[in-house]
């Protein structure tokens, strides 16, 4: 009889628990991982080990489950992190094995050998962990898999000796951890009184009202309430339908700035997001005077960290279907609450050579076909294509919120690459920076290997200009190092593998973005915009 093995236990759990596309870029330390490999697993490779961890994020955002990433060594862990951070920050349950040279060569710091492998990916990981023992390795997997995906969710890192892969091994048990749990009912009945009493309460939605599927509920909660609803700064996911007559826009990352957009009122109630995310030191109250401040969250630290106002440490959904039974639906009559005014759509620029990036981001709405996912990783834009692109389905927009450039290509190729293994249909939209582009550029590969469904919106102003738009900020006119010329984007892709072309008058704009939507695989367009300005963060950039 065949020995059951630390092999067979591995493949068993994830077999079980759903990990069975394989994200990674494999070396020494990891093939005997892959003797007897499963019929039934499939492994994508990535050309650099950011692309397989953000590949991963991406499939575990379109399944909602946990996605497996294997890294090749302390050197893979190394060029992965800024994923990881990403990952963390972003609350993606993606479960990272990396490759470690054998027990019995380790006392002697060979090479591929990782000194400390538990400590390297920490504090952007929620657990860390090099088994004791071979056979510990099925059940360090499946704690690892359950801290993965119980709230605050997050990747979660595995270092497993080459060595280990072999020796004998005991089946691991699937057991279930519910992760939803509800502030208590007294503290939940304090804040449906501050609702039914309010004179003026505004919602303030994250990314975690999306992560838990609660777009629908938060929704009936501001209509009830007729609360007026801003998106959290720098948020990862949108939580709120932007076409809903509530809904105000998008709350800028300063201090300041927030008091200002929510000075007229009186209770501001958070929900799934911090408070608040900012990018520049600001000066001043956090919350505009005499206003109320609610905060709902499932992690602990984030509720912890809020520097005002009263958190309740709670996953949104189950809380806010639990103040729903408790809203007073007279109340916003009765207070003369009003709706705001309706947010329209910006003018669409005049054409010009080169294009108005606004021009560009209107034929793309234009041309997006219904239940389109977008992936956007456009920081010198991104003022601009949230006021010209409105989100209004759940799981239909992934940024990221944390600021570490190259998430957006490879977690749209995940996240395609989960749409065409579940036959969903879905087609993934890409809008991405040159700049930000660069940084996972061989993602490209694996799209082309894979036939994915994605289409990839470059828009190429030459530079980073969300650096000179805060550099204008600092009073430079053009930082150094800031200018990026001479990237042509369709021959790299075509050099990967994937077809495209350039594009740089208004009158090819069309007919190229039906023929990038329409193409059955991925498809690329590196399109020309005006690189004399960047809208980063109007006005407060300027």
């Amino acid at each position: 009889m065949t020995e059951y093995t630390v092999r067979d236990a591995f493949y068993d759990y994830c077999r079980r628990v759903g990990m069975t596309t394989i994200f990674g870029n494999p070396g020494s330390t990891e093939l005997k991982m892959f003797t007897d490999w499963p019929d039934d697993f499939e492994y994508v490779l990535a050309l650099q080990e950011t692309v397989a961890v953000a590949a991963a994020a991406g499939h575990a955002l379109g399944t909602g489950h946990a996605a497996l990433a294997s890294l090749h060594s302390a050197g893979g862990v190394g060029h992965s992190l800024g994923a990881v951070f990403n990952a963390y920050r972003d609350r993606v349950p993606v479960v990272i094995i990396a490759g470690q040279q054998g027990r019995a060569m380790l006392p002697y710091r060979p090479f591929l050998g990782a000194d400390e492998p538990a400590e390297f990916p920490r504090p952007y990981v929620k657990s860390s962990l090099q088994p004791a023992r071979a056979e510990d390795v099925p059940v360090a997997l499946a704690e690892a898999h359950r801290i993965a995906m119980t709230h605050p969710r997050g990747p979660v890192f595995l270092s497993i000796p080459e060595d280990d892969w072999d020796k004998p091994a005991e089946p691991v048990e699937v057991r279930e951890v519910r992760g939803d749990f509800t502030a208590s009912p007294e503290a939940l009945a304090e804040l449906a009184e501050a609702l039914n009493t309010a004179r003026n309460p505004v919602l303030v939605v994250g990314s975690g009202v999306d992560d838990e599927g609660a777009m629908p509920e938060v929704v009936a909660l501001a209509e009830r309430t007729r609360s007026h609803v801003w998106i959290a700064p720098l948020s990862g996911r949108s939580g709120f339908d932007e076409t809903h007559p509530l809904f105000r826009g998008f709350l800028p990352p300063v201090r300041e700035h927030i008091v200002g957009r929510l000075g007229e009122h009186d209770l501001i109630v958070v929900l799934g997001a911090q408070v608040f995310a900012y990018h520049v030191h600001g000066e001043g109250p956090f919350v505009p005077e005499g206003a109320r401040l609610f905060h709902l969250d499932c992690d602990p630290k984030q509720t912890a960290w809020a520097p005002t106002g009263t958190s309740l440490l709670t996953t949104v959904r189950p809380a806010v279907a639990q103040l729903l039974t408790l809203i007073d639906d007279e109340a916003a009559d009765r207070l003369g609450r009003t709706e705001p005014e309706r947010r329209g759509l910006p003018a669409t620029p005049m054409a010009t050579d080169p294009m108005d990036v606004g021009l560009v981001l209107d034929g793309i709405r234009e041309a997006l076909p219904e239940g389109t996912v977008i992936v956007e990783e456009v920081p010198s834009y991104r003022d601009a294509f949230h006021a010209r692109i409105p989100i209004n389905q759940t799981g239909g927009f992934l940024t990221t919120g944390s600021g570490a450039l190259g998430w957006g290509l490879p977690v749209a190729v995940g996240r395609a690459l989960e749409a065409k293994q579940a036959g969903t249909g879905e087609r993934v939209v890409l809008v991405i920076g040159d700049g930000s582009m660069m940084y996972s550029v061989q993602a490209l590969w694996t799209a082309a290997q894979h036939d994915v469904p994605l289409t990839i919106l470059i828009l190429n102003n030459s530079g980073y200009g969300a650096v000179k738009a805060l550099g204008r900020r600092l009073g430079m006119q053009n930082p150094p190092g800031s200018d990026i010329p001479d990237l042509d984007f369709a021959t790299v892709a075509g050099g990967l593998g994937v077809p495209g072309r350039r594009i740089g008058s208004p009158d090819e704009l069309d007919k190229a973005l039906e023929e990038s939507l329409t193409h059955s695989g991925p498809y690329l367009l590196d399109i020309t915009v005006a690189s004399d300005k960047s809208p980063m963060y109007q006005p407060w950039a300027q």
